[in-house]
């Protein structure tokens, strides 16, 4: 890396699938890399004139989570290390979509991350929540996806409340698990809620309220329809087998 240190930063992690040791395909044949770009290129647009914002895109040694491995979670930690040596203790976002959502929820105990923006995200029940203490977590997920749950990720977002976590569930209607329809208000509202949670700008009021909330707060309490947020842009075929 070269120039001078970012004063900020976001990682983005895009999908996977559940096994595969295999690197990911190169280029445009990553298909889940690239449906993280568009997202990527909306945020930087955010933050751009701000104090300066690093967006970073984590590259993973494997394509699939892989069990106990736990493969792309261990690729994310390096990143962080690598940025916390060359910028020091900076604020960091993670911004992760299905199985990368998963890594940067588990990663979010490193001390750089103040944050984590989870997209359609893979929540096994049994995912540990307590490395999310003290951080602002914010998922949001279509009430049609047939890839990951999105009950699975409001129970997420209430297990890690109680774990001490200010949390917040969007759910997304007549969407999909690839972020392909209504693609404007996924980019936008990733957007959004980045720079809010860099301390850069506000996050929607209902959101706001929602990160507020006390950890004994009810799971429907801490979930907003999209249809309670400001008004935002609205709006192929995905490989959906074991894909993540």
């Amino acid at each position: 890396m070269t120039g001078r240190p970012p004063s900020a930063a976001v990682l983005v992690l895009h999908g996977g699938y559940e096994t595969g040791l295999a690197a990911p395909a190169p280029g445009p044949l990553n298909l889940p890399g690239l449906r993280m770009l568009p997202v990527a290129r909306a945020v930087s647009r955010a933050v751009r004139g701000e104090a300066k914002v690093r967006v970073q895109r984590v590259r993973y040694t494997h394509r699939g989570w892989n069990g106990p491995r736990e493969d792309p979670l261990h690729d994310a930690l390096r990143v962080l290390d690598e940025l916390r040596h060359e910028a020091g203790d900076i604020p960091v976002v993670l911004l992760g979509h299905s199985m990368g959502a998963r890594a940067a929820l588990h990663a979010a105990g490193h001390p750089l991350v103040r944050a984590v923006v989870g997209l359609a995200p893979w929540c096994p029940p049994g995912d540990p929540v307590t490395q999310l203490s003290g951080r602002e977590v914010v998922l949001l997920h279509s009430t049609r996806d047939r890839v990951t749950s999105p009950l699975a990720s409001q129970s997420l977002t209430s297990r890690a409340r109680r774990a001490g976590a200010r949390t917040c569930l969007v759910t997304i209607p007549g969407s999909d698990h690839a972020m392909i329809r209504r693609a404007g208000v996924w980019h936008h509202l990733a957007a959004t809620l980045v720079r809010g949670l860099l301390g850069q700008g506000p996050v929607p009021d209902r959101v706001a309220t929602a990160l507020a909330l006390p950890a004994d707060a009810r799971a429907a309490d801490g979930t907003i329809a999209l249809a309670g947020l400001p008004a935002v842009p609205g709006g192929g075929t995905e490989r959906r087998s074991r894909q993540r």
